[in-house]
């Protein structure tokens, strides 16, 4: 059976998830942060900087959530089209996937991890972080004016659910678009994303900037 080791609270965690969950492919949930050394072990030591998640198949070990999902759309397909069969369609999810790792996870994870580091978020970086939220906020919103909002989950689903879920967390989606806001809500409300919200409320207490009292 297929293992996946990672944290129901981690973002990039739910990436895989979602996928798994959409196609309903059996695997084994690993969860990392000492409830089993060993576990903990393997993951530090199997990619250059031992992150998660972490996906054993036989014996393939892949790391990084976007090469999760492809792996899984090669060798475990179900019905939900995690890839465009077209390559030149491919090639554009995969570019939208990098929109929401880069340019919303990951701008969003710099006030995150300052606010672990140094236990607070200075004024500086707080107002670069939601500055760089707004311009990509914006692009997506226009976006959006041409993708088709439906109940499939694909890697553009995979990727945007858990990154618009954070960063509406840490500088909410403002008035001004409207189609994102509610795409947001659209997405939390899918089944597979909706059970990687709720099985991650127990951690919300541990979020470093403090969890709203809502979704």
């Amino acid at each position: 059976m297929l293992k996946l080791y990672g944290h129901p609270f981690s973002s990039y965690t739910w990436k895989a998830l979602i996928a798994l969950y959409a196609n309903g492919t059996a695997f084994e949930f690993r969860p990392l942060g000492g409830v089993d050394a060993a576990d903990d072990a393997f993951v530090a030591a199997a990619s250059p900087q031992g992150k998660f998640p972490l996906l054993v198949d036989g014996d393939a070990v892949v790391f990084e959530a976007t090469s999760i999902i492809e792996h899984l759309h090669l060798h475990h397909p179900g019905p939900a089209p995690l890839l465009p069969a077209d390559p030149a369609e491919a090639a554009r999810v995969r570019m939208i996937d990098r929109v929401f790792d880069n340019y919303v996870m990951g701008i969003m994870q710099e006030s995150v991890a300052e606010a672990i580091r140094l236990g607070a978020l200075s004024t500086e970086t707080r107002a670069d972080v939601e500055a760089r939220l707004d311009r990509s906020y914006r692009w997506i919103e226009g976006w959006l004016e041409h993708y088709p909002v439906s109940g499939t989950v694909t890697l553009v689903e995979c990727a945007a659910a858990p990154s618009l879920f954070y960063a509406d967390w840490v500088h909410p989606i403002p008035d001004h678009c409207p189609r994102l806001k509610a795409w947001r809500k659209h997405l939390l409300a899918l089944p597979p994303v909706a059970r990687c919200v709720d099985d991650a409320r127990p951690y919300r207490a541990f979020f470093p900037l403090g969890a709203p009292d809502r979704d």
